[in-house]
């Protein structure tokens, strides 16, 4: 299988099979110093937004890896979207939901500052915490080799939350309805899963007051870590993308 490099400039230039493309910068010092790309090998390379491209390694000189494109792919965003709301969590909880969002395919994802979640980003640390969430996303991306990288929003409040356009979802264990019986007929949906105490009450009323609706999965109670890559996979599946 093939590895891919993220190589933003490709955007809107002219990558067919028989050209060749240049890939520098970070992603050329990490294919050549820590992948040990050689000449002769076949690696993917993406704008991050619907172009893939496959190739052969034709040099590694000068701290860049050229490629001699085969073939060329257009990967248009999917519809509906899928997004996720992850509340802020301890540990490397969130950011365990965010890996595996990514490679479940989600098209962004959304910090959220629950009401009960015991990590705080504030101040200089919001956007300190978002580059860390992007840069996990960049590279989950790249290792499930997608052709586009997800938006990584700023800190959310659930106020904000309940403004969000499309389908909300709510994850809840004790709602009524279960993901599987819910309509997807939406241009957005996005998933909204809180922190390891749970969604608070006037939390649960301001999104449903907003029009949201509480789903459940099943009846086991999942981590924050467990339920949004859950409930994607189930989406995947019941919209035919698996």
């Amino acid at each position: 299988m093939a590895s891919l490099y993220l190589a933003p400039e490709l955007a809107g230039a002219d990558v067919a099979a028989g050209s060749v493309v240049r890939v520098t910068g970070d992603e050329a010092r990490h294919a050549i110093t820590v992948a040990r790309v050689r000449v002769g090998e076949r690696i993917s390379v993406s704008d991050g937004d619907g172009l893939l491209a496959t190739g052969i390694v034709s040099s590694t000189e000068g701290g860049a890896v050229t490629v001699e494109i085969e073939s060329t792919a257009w990967h248009p965003a999917p519809t509906p979207e899928l997004w996720l709301a992850q509340a802020l969590a301890k540990g490397d909880r969130d950011e365990l939901a965010v890996q595996a969002a990514t490679e479940l395919g989600v098209s962004g994802v959304i910090p959220w500052a629950a009401e009960r979640s015991i990590s705080r980003w504030e101040g200089a640390k919001a956007e300190k915490g978002r580059e860390r969430w992007a840069s996990i996303v960049r590279e989950a991306t790249k290792q499930s080799i997608r052709p586009r990288v997800p938006v990584v929003e700023p800190i959310a409040t659930t106020a904000m939350l309940a403004k969000l356009p499309g389908r909300i979802l709510v994850l809840e264990p004790d709602a009524t309805v279960r993901l599987t019986e819910v309509d997807l007929d939406a241009e957005r949906i996005t998933l909204v899963v809180g922190p390891e105490g749970g969604i608070a009450p006037r939390e649960l009323d301001a999104l449903s007051a907003a029009g949201a609706t509480l789903v459940r999965l099943g009846s086991e109670v999942l981590r924050t870590s467990t339920a949004g890559p859950a409930a994607l996979a189930v989406l995947n599946a019941k919209l035919g993308r698996w």
